[in-house]
């Protein structure tokens, strides 16, 4: 099963603008369809939904959360086994692996290490996270910004 969208949507075509997979289709002011074939059930178009039209497989309204407040993958470098799994499995593409020359893990190598590449594209499904065997990525909210001062 995968998400679906209800009738509450209004065709703004938020969802379709951050679909790692190219699921969802529709027209411009009419409902959309997401295809369950393609549906990866990252959840982000239902993040991104101002009109919270989108359902999980089990029935269940997914949230709207601004942008600026999803999950973002933390990488803990020392425990980090240069797997290169987390950059694999990620469906935005937005994890990639470096050498930046310095020592990190505990068999004090030169490796690779994962690193956000692309911040913004990230759609924070957390597939990198639960992809670690070795439990080198924690998923953190990021903190809001602070208010403006009058």
């Amino acid at each position: 099963m995968s998400h679906s969208i209800t009738e509450l949507c209004t065709g703004c075509m938020a969802c379709t603008t951050v679909c790692p997979s190219g699921a969802i289709s529709g027209e411009k002011g009419k409902r959309h369809a997401i295809d369950g074939d393609l549906c990866i059930n990252c959840a982000a178009c239902g993040r991104i939904c101002t009109k919270e039209a989108v359902i999980d497989p089990h029935g269940v309204k997914v949230g709207r959360i601004k942008r600026s407040q999803w999950p973002k993958p933390v990488f803990d470098l020392e425990h980090c086994y240069s797997c290169n799994g987390c950059s694999e499995v990620c469906p935005a593409e937005c994890i990639a692996m470096v050498n930046n020359g310095t020592r990190h893990n505990l068999n004090n190598q030169y490796l690779d290490y994962p690193v956000m590449a692309n911040e913004k594209k990230c759609i924070g499904c957390g597939w990198c996270a639960e992809t670690c065997n070795f439990g080198a990525i924690t998923m953190s909210t990021p903190a809001p910004a602070p208010a403006a001062a009058e």
